[in-house]
């Protein structure tokens, strides 16, 4: 009987037959006790009566899939004689129960380096039903590209694996819908939620949003040279950034914005004719372990200002000349220089 079937239905059993004649051979029919059934007795055109089976009540397979009946018959006689027939009565199975997670949500934290293939987590799903009415497959429900194309599901197993590289600084969590079918079609749906932890896999940028060069040789001391900006797309530890400066010069990093914005800024007097530019290392390091560094490499001009006199090549020429010696005669040649560049260093005598 399927257990679909309406009560009321009747299903005709078999008849007894007995040899005596007469009231001997009357037959009356019993069927044992049970709410989901009942007899009815058909009269036949022959005065015989053929025993029914009447459905008293819907049938539930997932609850009972079978009942064990016994159906009497009873003859007429005195005393009476009596035959008994089991009656098994197998109730087969309606997709009337969709597939049912075992969560609603299913939750897991891998790390960002987990490699392609990896095991993420696994989605269980039952259904009551049986044969191919109980047999599930997995798939994504409505999923944006990036899931798709980052982790794959087994229709069988319901394994949820990687199916691309992961990156934490592109997308830290992943959330969306998975779905179960059964053979009849009926759908169940779970959420699933991924989250990344964060691994040391960049190291720290710099950037250098404006560079005053060359720097005037008499700028004051606290002149911001450089405007700097150091990133680490990590977060936490492997996030936090500290900077160094490397190279003699009379230069430092410093700055309200602190190591992530750091300024390089003016600490001591230049001096062009000392030394005409000068070459700095930048270096960032992460928090992480094992630590990542960035480097840039800055060269900071000075222009000169004219902060030097010329300078004779003696204090004192003394000069011994004939009282004849003709006009225009060239007496001495007395030389200065001056160490700054350009007009600045252009001599004059007078």
């Amino acid at each position: 009987i399927d257990e679909r079937t309406l009560p009321g239905a009747r299903f005709p059993l078999e008849m007894a037959r007995d040899a005596d004649v007469g009231r001997n051979s009357l037959l009356t029919y019993e069927l044992t006790s049970n709410p989901s059934f009942s007899l009815a007795l058909k009269d036949n055109p022959d005065r015989s009566q053929q025993p029914e089976l009447v459905l008293e009540r819907v049938l539930d397979r997932e609850k009972q899939s079978s009942f064990e009946l016994v159906l009497a018959a009873l003859d007429g006689g005195d005393p009476a004689k009596s035959g008994t027939v089991n009656v098994r009565v197998n109730v087969t199975d309606a997709n009337d129960n969709p597939p049912v997670f075992s969560k609603t949500l299913y939750e897991s934290r891998v790390a960002e380096s987990l490699p392609v293939g990896s095991l993420v987590l696994q989605v269980r799903a039952t259904d009551a039903d049986s044969g191919s009415n109980g047999r599930i497959s997995y798939s994504f429900g409505n999923v944006p590209d990036d899931v798709s194309a980052l982790f794959s599901v087994d229709s069988d197993s319901g394994e949820v694996r990687t199916a691309g590289p992961l990156d934490f600084e592109e997308n830290s969590r992943y959330s969306f819908s998975l779905e179960a079918t059964d053979g009849g079609g009926l759908t169940a749906h779970c959420q699933l939620q991924i989250d990344l932890t964060d691994e040391n896999d960049n190291a720290p940028e710099i950037t250098i949003l404006s560079l005053s060069s060359p720097v005037p040789e008499d700028a004051p001391t606290g002149t911001v040279v450089a405007l700097l900006k150091v990133r680490d797309r990590d977060s936490g530890e492997n996030g936090e950034v500290s900077c160094e400066l490397s190279g003699e010069a009379p230069l430092s990093i410093t700055g309200p914005g602190g190591d992530q914005r750091p300024e390089l800024v003016l600490v001591k007097a230049l001096d062009r004719e000392e030394a005409a530019f000068h070459d700095l290392v930048l270096r960032a390091s992460d928090g992480g372990d094992p630590v990542r560094t960035g480097t840039a490499r800055i060269r900071v001009r000075v222009r000169d200002a004219n902060d030097n006199a010329p300078v004779f090549s003696q204090a004192e020429y003394m000069v011994r000349v004939p009282e004849d010696v003709p006009v225009g005669s060239v007496l001495v040649t007395v030389t200065a220089t001056d160490p700054d560049e350009g007009l600045n260093g252009f001599v004059k005598y007078s």
